[in-house]
């Protein structure tokens, strides 16, 4: 448990969950929105911390936009999103003056920020902190994972879609896991194949299998396939709760899935 590696901002979190993959566009702050939600609806408290700090999109996807931070004796209070206080969120996106504002930041500075999001920001009590990554293996990620070794211990997600092209550069992710010491969860493959709304059937506009094979060579769990969704898509333009609107839709079963094999996994892998 992530209590007994000191004192600090991140204490009292239980589980750290990374989601990361080496290609952009894959949809990772759509897993990571998605996986928080599916765990909050399984009774847990969760934080998201959105390291993803050239292209924040979760404070929309949460219907958070223009929300402000607040601080507190122990550092920044993040935004809940929801009555409940269920949900937390931490994005730089709260920090912009303007929504339409440019991150233009040097590695050093940006290292700066998230060490600070590490080590700052007044959690709490959680059962599971999501970080949404930007993509790639660089600084930023660096600079995280270092960030969160002490607070172990570490599981990462990783995300693709299943054309060979972005199997590719996300195998070079499950590379930069490996060096790093971070545990992989699983692989999940997003935008798995388009179901029609009104006949069933489903196209595999991206080609198919591309990550279920990619666990497979990794010998890593392959955590399933998340279709492509109109109504998907729709609830996170929207801020929606799509866990709690959408139970009869194609990517329902898919995300749920996912989220029971990592309520299943980490406490046995993570604990």
């Amino acid at each position: 448990m992530g209590t007994a590696a000191g004192p600090g901002n991140l204490a009292g979190v239980r589980h750290i969950l990374l989601v990361l993959s080496g290609k952009g566009g894959v949809g990772k702050s759509t897993i990571s929105t998605e996986l928080a939600l599916a765990l909050r609806h399984a009774g847990k408290k969760v934080g998201i911390l959105d390291v993803d700090l050239c292209g924040p999109s979760i404070p929309r996807m949460l219907r958070a936009q223009g929300r402000a931070v607040h601080q507190c004796d122990g550092g920044w209070v993040p935004v809940f999103v929801d009555q409940e206080q269920s949900i937390s969120l931490m994005s730089v996106g709260f920090l912009l003056e303007n929504p339409d504002e440019a991150l233009v930041w040097r590695g050093p500075k940006k290292n700066a920020l998230i060490k600070q999001f590490v080590s700052d920001v007044a959690w709490g009590q959680l059962d599971y902190l999501v970080v949404d990554t930007p993509p790639g293996t660089s600084d930023e990620h660096m600079a995280t994972v270092d960030a969160l070794r002490p607070y172990s211990p570490l599981g990462a997600l990783v995300v693709t879609t299943p054309q060979a092209v972005s199997v590719g550069d996300v195998r070079r992710e499950l590379t930069f896991c490996r060096k790093t010491g971070l545990q992989v969860l699983g692989v999940v493959e997003n935008m798995s194949g388009f179901v029609c709304p009104h006949c069933a059937e489903c196209t595999n506009v991206f080609s198919r299998g591309g990550g279920e094979e990619l666990a497979t060579l990794a010998g890593v769990p392959f955590l399933g396939s998340v279709p492509l969704d109109p109504e998907l898509c729709g609830s996170l333009e929207e801020g929606r709760d799509f866990i709690r609107d959408f139970p009869k839709s194609s990517a329902f079963p898919a995300l749920f899935s996912i989220a029971q094999k990592v309520l299943s996994q980490a406490p046995a892998r993570l604990s």
